[in-house]
């Protein structure tokens, strides 16, 4: 019996040291579980505080993005009104380099009429007048119609005056040079005769 005592006294020992490492084991598991909530809800406490600075940081970025954007489109459109400021000051001061030769053929072609008709000098010059007029015409630019209209100052430049009845209250009599506009700017006037 003893031994059966004892026995008893070992699995009982035995029992106890087993629930005694199982609630070592529950109590570790517990502090474990708690240490890892605690880390756990500091690491959200971090995720969160970091995730709120990246998209403080992305709406920055997002931000300047947007700006820059906006800067470069009112380049673009900027440059592209330069562009064409600049091209039409170009073909602009262009004409007013061919202006003189044109007035000189007219002038050419005026007398050259009065002398002889069939003169094959002379077509070809009124060719090349009609080339150079069809060439500006093409380019968008008209003559200014002066005689039988009334004087404009926005357009004519009035050198004289006459008195005379026939004609009507600032009527032009008489061009001495054609003026002529492009896109609606005035290249040069025209100069001319204004009546009453």
């Amino acid at each position: 019996m003893e031994q059966d005592k004892t026995l008893n006294n070992e699995v009982d020992n035995e029992i106890l040291n087993g629930a005694e490492i199982e609630a070592n084991q529950e109590e570790k598991s517990t502090k474990e579980e708690n240490a890892d909530a605690e880390l756990t809800s500091q690491n959200v406490e971090e995720i969160q505080n970091k995730l709120k600075e990246k998209e403080k940081e992305c709406d920055e970025l997002k931000d300047r993005l947007q700006r820059t954007m906006a800067e470069f489109d009112n380049f673009r459109k900027r440059t592209t009104k330069e562009k064409a400021v600049l091209y039409e000051d170009g073909i602009r001061n262009t004409i007013e380099q061919i202006l003189p030769v044109i007035d000189n053929f007219e002038r050419a072609l005026g007398t050259a009429q009065k002398d002889e008709q069939s003169n094959s000098f002379l077509q070809g010059m009124e060719m090349i007048y009609r080339q150079f007029k069809d060439i500006l015409n093409s380019m968008g630019v008209e003559e200014i119609k002066a005689v039988g209209e009334t004087f404009d100052p926005n357009l004519h430049n009035a050198v004289t005056h006459v008195e005379d009845e026939a004609f009507g209250e600032n009527e032009i009599v008489e061009e001495f040079q054609k003026g002529y506009i492009f896109k609606d700017k005035v290249i040069r006037y025209s100069m001319v005769k204004v009546a009453n």
